[in-house]
Order: structure tokens, then sequence, then C-alpha cells
């Protein structure tokens, strides 16, 4: 992994950890796409997934980054696809009483940007307690659909 990459993963990891979804823009790509493990098509475009973000930064609890590893991946996207320099944040949350093992796959472009960003959460519970908070957060910050 370059050293741009390794840079905004760090940066990245800082400003989750301590809530600042305004540092975040800079690092994303205007057409970063983010990868639920509740949604089956990515969030699309900086606007929407720094929204989310927003939304994640509220809802998860006692949020902590608690690994880190590097290298590349084959990014998720089809016909633009290739392979990346990555990392993965492992981290441990609680989000309405219900403990989240997860990851963050980051990939990057060739600027050291964040292009691609997957999430994969554990246990099933865990997952479904965190699609119902974020669905509620995206509806109440009008991001997402309308009761």
């Amino acid at each position: 992994m370059t050293t741009t990459a390794e840079s905004t993963a760090d940066r990245f990891r800082v400003a989750v950890e301590a809530r600042q979804l305004d540092a975040l823009e800079e690092m994303f790509t205007e057409d970063i796409r983010f990868y639920s493990p509740v949604k089956f098509t990515p969030f699309e475009g900086r606007p929407m997934v720094l929204g989310l973000f927003g939304v994640l930064l509220r809802t998860f609890e006692d949020f902590r980054y608690v690994g880190e590893l590097a290298g590349s991946a084959e990014t998720a996207a089809g016909a633009d696809g290739g392979v990346a320099d990555s990392a993965i944040l492992i981290f441990r949350a609680t989000v309405n009483g219900k403990q989240i093992h997860g990851i963050d796959l980051l990939q990057f472009d060739e600027a050291g940007r964040i292009r691609e960003f997957t999430v994969m959460v554990r246990p099933q519970s865990a997952v479904q307690a965190l699609s119902e908070a974020v669905l509620a957060g995206l509806v109440a910050d009008g991001l997402g659909p309308q009761p």
C-alpha cells in the first residue's frame, strides 16, 4: 500500500474515532461508493456518503478501532474495477444494546482518496439493530424513504 493511502487510512481512523464528520469530506472521492451490510446497492456520491456517516457517527456507541491490515484487493466496481491499495480497519461498537464486531474495507484511488468503502458486521442480530437505527437516522435527516 502506498504511503498516501496509509496516511488517508490513519487520518480516517482518527476522524471517525473523534466523530469529526467535517474531516472526512476531503478523504472521499466525489464518486465514492459505500457498500453497506444492510442494503444491496451501494450509497453513491460524496454528499450521500457524508450524510450516511453523519447518521453512523450518531448511531454507534462506544465505537473504537481495534486493528488494521493493509494491502491491495480487487474493487467491487464492475467494468471500472481493478486492484486498489486497500486497508481493513477492525472495529467494535454497540448499537441499541447489541455488541457489534465489524470491519471497514477502504479502497483508494491513485491520489490516496477513499473510492470504495465496504462495511461488514456480525452477528446477525447486530446487523438487524444497525439496519433499523440507520434507516431511522436517514429518514430523520431526509436522506431515506419517508414513512
